[in-house]
């Protein structure tokens, strides 16, 4: 267990370090921004990069919303979830300080600004409402956990489900970026508003609720469109 934690906590970091490290370190940058498409990108690549790095040690969560919609689909122990849901949550504040300390190093920095927080109303990109950020948040999560639970199926093609689920968080971001800065995934919200404080922090409930309910529904819904396939998720493609 102490491996598949830490291997929880390298993993996460790393999503939150390449995806938000896009984000704020290259996504604005004059004449060579990556913008929308480069961060959406990004998310999808340290999904996919980490999957085929310890997908067999711990199955490649990153995401407490994954793990308790692996455990709603009867795919996850109920026993293991703290463990995963803490290393997770401190890998993520652990990426977001690396990148604090990288972006820090630039004249003018300002953490403030929002340092790839997620956020609703004035704090959305495009200015979008509670309502709408809670749906989207839901809504994705709810995609990205039937996606992963059907690319990790047994009967599913060996060896693919990385590029599935990577190609699925990139499609995820370049449909939400603009509406919460997409979340759908509590611990890449937690590591970025811990640092940025005031609203961002006022503001996460939304990135813990929204993602963890779209998970729980999702993990449902595909357990009773399969009933067949209750085995540990392994997202390296094997059964």
């Amino acid at each position: 267990m102490i491996k598949k934690l830490v291997a929880e906590f390298i993993g996460t970091a790393w999503l939150v370090l390449g995806g938000c490290g896009a984000a704020v370190l290259a996504a604005a940058y004059p004449e060579l921004g990556i913008g929308f498409v480069g961060v959406s990108l990004a998310f999808g690549l340290t999904v996919v990069t980490m999957a085929y790095a310890i997908g067999h040690v711990s199955g490649c969560h990153l995401n407490p919303a994954v793990s308790v919609g692996l455990w709603a689909g009867g795919r996850f122990r109920g026993a293991d979830l703290p463990g995963y849901v803490i290393a997770q949550v401190a890998g993520g504040l652990a990426g977001a300080g690396v990148l604090y300390v990288i972006a820090s190093g630039q004249a003018g920095f300002d953490v403030s600004a929002g340092f790839a927080s997620n956020g609703y109303g004035e704090h959305s990109p495009g200015g979008y409402a509670l309502t709408a950020a809670l749906v989207c948040e839901v809504v994705m999560t709810f995609a990205f956990l039937f996606v992963i639970m059907g690319s990790t199926h047994g009967r599913a093609p060996a060896g693919f489900a990385p590029l599935a689920i990577g190609l699925c968080l990139t499609l995820i971001h370049l449909i939400s970026i603009p509406v919460t800065n997409t979340s759908v995934n509590p611990a890449r919200s937690t590591g970025p508003a811990i640092l940025v404080g005031g609203w961002a922090l006022q503001q996460l409930w939304l990135f813990w609720v929204a993602p963890l309910v779209g998970a729980v529904l999702a993990g449902v819904t595909y357990r009773w469109l399969s009933k067949d396939d209750p085995a540990p998720v392994d997202v390296s493609g094997k059964a």
